[in-house]
């Protein structure tokens, strides 16, 4: 059996295994796929079966979690926690509260996350979990009483050394403040448990805006590949939560002009630049809607429905509100529109459809694992910081972090130049993410 055949073999072993997990069949066929080469010139990989380990996650919980809303009448939802490999730390992954959220997704999710971290180059395993609780509309009482209880039972299974949640979808400052205070009443320690902790508790600055940031460093390394500067680019930037937001805000400190930002609803375009500070009040100090913004500001319209918002004519595309939003033929009028990169800022947002269209046409494709790697890069500084009990200053933090994003464009165009697919980062991405993952779980014996 060759690579390819090998391959292909467990990604339909893990077809038939989960049948009803079509988002984790996605995320293992999009890495699995690119590494034929890798397995060709290193028999070893698969000798060892390191593909077969690689899918199959170490430790997968499922739990129940009742709390009372403000009528005081019982809800249940449910809980989960995917501790995927630990081949290179501690489990390490966000916590995502949404109602859209499955045993698939979080699958999904942590599978990428093993990748991601391999790609930091800091000492990280990967996981995930989350709810099918939906905090829109909830107080913050509703929102405190479900966080405990979730945290009542996720506290067995986590810790500073063995795994460590961080936010994610519906998972920001606040519910980390409620998880964090519920864990340390039960444990009774005070430690790097979550990351995205508030900075006066613990917590590191550039957290909020580290994936943002990252995803703007790593555009820019990338658009430097092309012979291009970001300055004077037009952006579109899909979502309008924290990664869109800091994201907006990086893109037009380094001369970009972000003219649309979404959300589940529609969108707003301004053809000479989304305000900042009007959108990170909206979405931050109202927690509103982004239609609300062209209340405020008369050099916008709104739009309804998110996926109009690619229909736009850009030069860059940043799609950071969730999985498979952007479709093949999104990617076709994206490209037909002179559209010359797309960096993902959310986890999986393209189709493998779109994947291809975007990565066969050349233009610059920075996929998500790699792209959007600046948040769980300083959920590991902010662990740094736990462990040394020394805090580090804005500038200091933000300096990794670019210096972070990149190493890992670099490690990304290398390796995809060397196993034969030059400019593909895509390809590149998943390779070195994956042969340190493997050669750590090599050395480790069958575990």
């Amino acid at each position: 059996m060759n690579g390819q055949e090998h391959i292909q073999d467990v990604i339909e072993q893990v077809r038939r295994r989960d049948p009803d997990q079509p988002e984790f069949h996605q995320a293992v066929a999009e890495v699995l796929e690119t590494l034929n080469p890798v397995l060709d010139r290193h028999p070893k990989y698969r000798e060892a079966r390191i593909l077969e380990r690689l899918v199959e996650p170490e430790r997968q919980m499922i739990f129940r979690v009742p709390w009372q809303d403000d009528r005081g009448d019982v809800q249940v939802n449910r809980g989960f926690r995917v501790q995927f490999n630990s081949a290179l730390g501690p489990y390490k992954g966000g916590l995502r509260f949404h109602p859209t959220v499955s045993l698939s997704i979080i699958k999904f999710l942590a599978f990428e996350q093993v990748f991601k971290n391999s790609l930091t180059g800091l000492a990280m395993g990967g996981g995930k979990g989350g709810s099918d609780f939906d905090p829109k509309g909830k107080s913050d009482q509703e929102v405190m009483r479900f966080c405990q209880s979730f945290m009542t039972e996720l506290q067995r299974h986590i810790g500073a050394d063995t795994d460590v949640p961080a936010g994610d979808i519906g998972v920001g400052i606040r519910a980390i403040g409620f998880l964090f205070g519920q864990y340390k009443r039960l444990r009774n320690r005070f430690d790097g448990v979550v990351t995205g902790k508030g900075p006066n508790w613990g917590g590191s600055l550039v957290r909020p805006q580290a994936t943002g940031y990252g995803l703007i460093y790593f555009l820019e390394e990338m658009l430097k590949g092309t012979g291009r500067a970001l300055t004077g680019q037009r952006v579109v930037i899909s979502g309008s939560g924290n990664v869109a937001l800091y994201a907006t805000k990086k893109a037009q400190e380094l001369g970009a002009t972000v003219i649309a930002m979404s959300d589940s609803n529609g969108f707003v375009h301004a053809p000479k630049g989304i305000d900042f500070e009007t959108v990170r009040g909206i979405k931050e100090d109202r927690r509103g809607r982004i239609r609300e913004y062209v209340e405020e500001r008369d050099d916008a319209t709104y739009h309804e429905g998110c996926r109009g918002i690619w229909q736009l004519a850009t030069d860059v595309a940043l799609p950071c509100a969730t999985q498979n939003e952007l479709h093949a033929e999104d990617a076709r009028t994206l490209i037909g529109n002179g559209c010359v990169a797309v960096a993902e800022g959310a986890n999986m947002p393209s189709t493998p459809e779109a994947t291809h269209l975007l990565t066969d046409s050349k233009i610059a494709y920075g996929p998500g694992k790699a792209a959007n790697a600046g948040g769980v890069s300083c959920s590991a500084l902010e662990m740094t910081q736990n462990s040394v009990r020394l805090p580090w200053t804005f500038d200091e933090v933000d300096s990794k972090l670019k210096s972070i994003m990149q190493n890992i464009y670099r490690s990304a165009s290398q390796a995809a130049e060397e196993y034969g697919s030059p400019g593909n980062l895509a390809v590149g991405a998943n390779i070195v993410g994956f042969v340190k993952v493997a050669d750590a779980m090599l050395d480790q014996g069958l575990v």
